[in-house]
């Protein structure tokens, strides 16, 4: 039970209110595009018809990498950037350091994209902002990606929006809690066959108050993330080392061995990924090669949390003999609290430090969260409505972003499939997303509020129902081809999109019947 003065209650509703009201509609783009981003890999795999379950990192990378040191030309071979690309292929960037004149550092160099059998597939040159970016195979996922980070805002502003919008789902989170009286009461609190208005407000709280621990968490991390790079970095390295972020980096990360420019051919590094998955429990997601070709080199290998574990591994090895060193801490020299709390951010943000059941909890999670951002917009514009309608446009926005976001995120989605085996997948995936969108705005002066509701609605259902045949139809590998190499994630994103589809269409037949309990209410003062 949380008892609050009347007044301090009444400011708490206007905070939680007008929280929601400033900034909602982004949040709840956010966090929808948060929810799809949590199975990126399993939505790239499913829309480009990859099958291939085992890492690069588990086959022969050696060989790979040796054949790419003479066609990269001497100046770009002080480090190496080896990770998995596509269908399981291996992505090797050779680079160098460099700052930008405000002092930020860059890489440039040369980054190869090798198919299947390890020969270059594609070639680009440049700082890594400007050649790591959507491939034709993977523009859906890298759409739903970037969308959640920065919302395609250019960096740092995209960053700095959803770290505010981070702090608001944070007040939002708070100010909710506060003014539960009964908040144990709430949870289980679902008056079904009451006016709906009251129904939607049970539906409400009972949504909001089980998600509020993941908000909270959603919150903390997501803002830490975006305020990590743009703020926290330069203002750290100003205060504390004369705006040298290369220093700062030395400082918080470690810093390479002691220094021997001395050539030395690097070691196997076929033994060093068989060794890093036995040591951590499964294959390397990122490896980095430090002072490449020389007797001072260091391989790094990242992973994923161990079975049981919600912490991220690192392990060092002497790139020139390819023996074990040490196991490192992801933040700092020595493990520390703040280097543990720093690491677990990654794992707690995406949920995906227990496979795919923690990835469908935080999916789960995130609905509550979408949900209650969507209703909670609603309730608030419900209570004014007769008083203020000046405020139609906003209940217009809140159905236009409302569905008229996740119908267009199905519209870029069919466009994938249609267009990637075309090779447009890159300009189509991002392009049917605005057209969809602005077809939705455009409709929303035309129709009115309830149609305009009904026929996203609609169009959601068809389109969630229709994709697993467009991706059938457009060569998607079918589900014998999938389950023959254990790739789950083909079948299973079907299935879930036909579950969803089915899902949507009830949820407008039960629409239906609680407007028409609604017209009964509103009948029942004149009988």
């Amino acid at each position: 039970m949380i008892h609050l003065p009347k007044e301090e209650t009444k400011l708490m509703v206007a905070v939680h209110g007008w929280s929601g009201i400033v900034l909602g509609l982004l949040l709840y783009a956010v966090v929808l595009t948060g929810m799809a981003a949590v199975f990126a890999e399993e939505i790239g795999a499913w829309s480009a018809g990859h099958v291939e379950t085992r890492s690069a990192f588990q086959k022969p990378i050696d060989a790979q990498v040796r054949t790419l040191i003479p066609r990269t030309p001497a100046e770009f071979r002080d480090d190496v950037n080896a990770f998995e690309i596509g269908d399981h292929n291996l992505g090797v960037f050779f680079h160098r350091h460099e700052l930008k004149p405000n002092g930020e550092p860059v890489d440039r160099g040369v980054y190869y994209q090798l198919d299947a059998a390890g020969n270059v597939q594609k070639e680009l040159r440049g700082t890594g902002e400007e050649v790591f970016g959507p491939r034709n195979d993977d523009a859906l996922s890298s759409f739903l990606v970037d969308t959640h980070v920065r919302l395609h805002l250019p960096n740092p502003w995209g960053l700095l929006l959803t770290g505010v919008l981070g702090l608001a789902m944070l007040v939002a989170a708070i100010s909710g809690l506060l003014i539960h009286r009964h908040l144990f009461k709430d949870i289980f609190t679902l008056r079904r066959k009451a006016n709906p208005v009251l129904v939607d407000r049970d539906r409400h709280s009972v949504a909001g108050t089980w998600s509020l621990p993941f908000a909270f968490i959603l919150a903390f991390t997501g803002s830490f993330f975006s305020f990590f790079g743009t703020v926290g970095v330069p203002i750290v390295a100003m205060a504390a080392f004369g705006g040298d972020q290369v220093a700062l980096s030395e400082a918080v990360f470690g810093s390479a061995a002691k220094p021997d420019p001395t050539p030395k051919v690097i070691g196997n590094l076929d033994r060093i990924t068989a060794d890093a998955a036995q040591r951590a429990g499964g294959a390397p997601t990122f490896m980095t090669i430090e002072h490449f070709g020389r007797a001072d080199a260091v391989v790094t290998t990242f992973h994923m949390p161990k079975a049981g574990d919600i912490e991220p591994s690192t392990l060092v090895y002497k790139g020139a003999t390819g023996e074990f060193d040490r196991a490192k801490p992801s933040i700092g020299t020595r493990p520390s609290a703040g280097g543990t709390l720093a690491a677990i951010m990654g794992p707690l943000h995406f949920g995906n430090f227990a496979g795919v059941l923690s990835k469908a909890v935080w999916f789960g999670l995130g609905f509550a969260m979408c949900y209650v951002t969507l209703t909670g917009l609603r309730l608030w514009l419900v209570r004014r409505r007769e008083g203020a309608r000046s405020l139609d446009w906003l209940e217009r926005a809140t159905t236009v972003v409302g569905f008229g976001l996740p119908f267009a995120l199905l519209v870029c989605a069919v466009a994938f499939l249609v267009t990637m085996p075309l090779g447009s997948a890159v300009f189509w995936t991002p392009t049917s997303f605005v057209a969809a969108c602005l077809v939705t705005i455009a409709a929303a002066f035309v129709l009115s509020n309830a149609r305009l509701d009904r026929a996203l609605q609609i169009g959601m259902a068809v389109l969630l129902v229709a994709l697993p045949f467009v991706r059938f139809a457009t060569g998607g590998p079918g589900w014998g081809p999938a389950l023959a190499t254990g790739e789950l994630a083909i079948p299973a994103v079907d299935l879930a999109l036909w579950f969803g589809g089915g899902w949507a269409l009830w949820n407008l037949l039960g629409q239906r019947r609680e407007d028409r309990r609604a017209d009964d209410f509103a009948l029942q003062p004149a009988e």
